[in-house]
């Protein structure tokens, strides 16, 4: 009796058993729509690439900067001199003091002048002259001070500055070369920094400012972090389309490093399951369904895991279809 009564428990355990695996959650698997994503690869560019160029032709005697530093605007980055400037200064410093000479000289004649007028010893007209004499004289000392504040400040825009905030990407030059005016003496990035991308041209319609973008951090770290599609350029450019992506934690220590990008070009249909319905035994992933009124283990393929409505999600390339129901641990 005893027996009988351990074999109907046994039994009666078996039975309830089974009947909380087929009252587990279920999970039906229904197409869902995923973003179809382009890999590309993008580079980390200067929003603003500005050159810093010398205002007067001449050697370069200082140069404070080298790549890789960071400057802001306004900063002398290098001194041009030009010797020429120097001698143009003396010589009409010395113009000045004969100019000035010459002042003191019709400034006295006049003076007598207006001395003879009053014994009437002279001409109304002479001293008419002497007086115009000094107003050209003076009118001369005027225009090579003018002169004279010209060639100073020419010697001033010597001073090479930093037309920009930003860091020094390039310095073509060296320290005692000869350069002409308007030649660049270095290359400033600036404005941040920001993901310059080239698509292919099929993609051009599919593609949509503000969009979400990934970047893989390289490496199989997976992704790094999001960025948004901030500008597409409405010209073609050799069969591409240029964006550029706005990151927050860009890496920027390297200009032109180029990144790995997923942009979305479009929708298909998927479907999805929680990672946790997957259980992978020897390298195989396996998922339970309901078959009838009992279940059963089913192979299948997945690809790598994506976020879906907040929630880690695996895709299910093949073993099963629309409409099979998952069972859910």
């Amino acid at each position: 009796m005893k027996a009988k009564a351990l074999v109907r428990s046994a039994i009666l355990g078996l039975s309830l058993l089974s009947t909380g695996s087929l009252a587990a959650e279920t999970l039906r698997l229904d197409p869902v729509k995923i973003p179809e994503w382009k890999a590309v690869y993008g580079r980390v560019e200067a929003r603003d690439s500005v050159a810093a160029r010398a205002r007067i032709g001449g050697t370069v005697v200082e140069l404070k900067v080298t790549e890789g530093d960071d400057v802001k605007a306004g900063d002398v980055i290098a001194v041009v001199k030009d010797d020429k400037i120097d001698f143009q200064i003396a010589a009409i410093e010395a113009q000045l003091l004969g100019l000035r000479a010459s002042m003191e000289n019709a400034q006295s004649e006049l003076t007598r002048g207006e001395e003879l007028i009053k014994r009437g010893v002279t001409t109304a007209q002479r001293l008419d002259a002497l007086r115009t004499q000094v107003d050209v004289v003076r009118n001369q000392i005027a225009a090579a001070e003018a002169q004279r504040s010209v060639v100073v400040e020419q010697g001033k825009e010597g001073a090479v500055l930093a037309p920009a905030n930003g860091r020094v990407l390039t310095v073509p030059v060296t320290k005692d070369a000869v350069i002409m005016a308007g030649e660049p003496v270095a290359t400033i990035g600036g404005g941040g920094f920001f993901l310059r991308l080239a698509i292919p041209e099929r993609h051009a319609d599919l593609l949509q400012q503000g969009a979400s973008i990934e970047i893989d951090g390289g490496n199989g770290a997976g992704h790094q972090s999001t960025g948004r599609l901030a500008k597409i350029y409405p010209e073609i450019d050799n069969g591409r389309v240029i964006a550029d992506v706005e990151v927050e934690d860009l890496p920027t220590a390297f200009v032109n490093k180029r990144l790995l990008v997923r942009v979305p070009v479009g929708e298909r249909d998927a479907l999805l399951l929680p990672v946790n319905a997957l259980t992978n035994r020897f390298g195989v992933d396996y998922v339970t369904v309901k078959s009838g009124d009992g279940t059963a283990e089913r192979a299948v393929v997945t690809a790598k895991p994506i976020l879906h409505d907040g929630k880690e999600m695996t895709e299910i390339l093949t073993g099963l279809a629309a409409g099979e129901e998952v069972l859910l641990p």
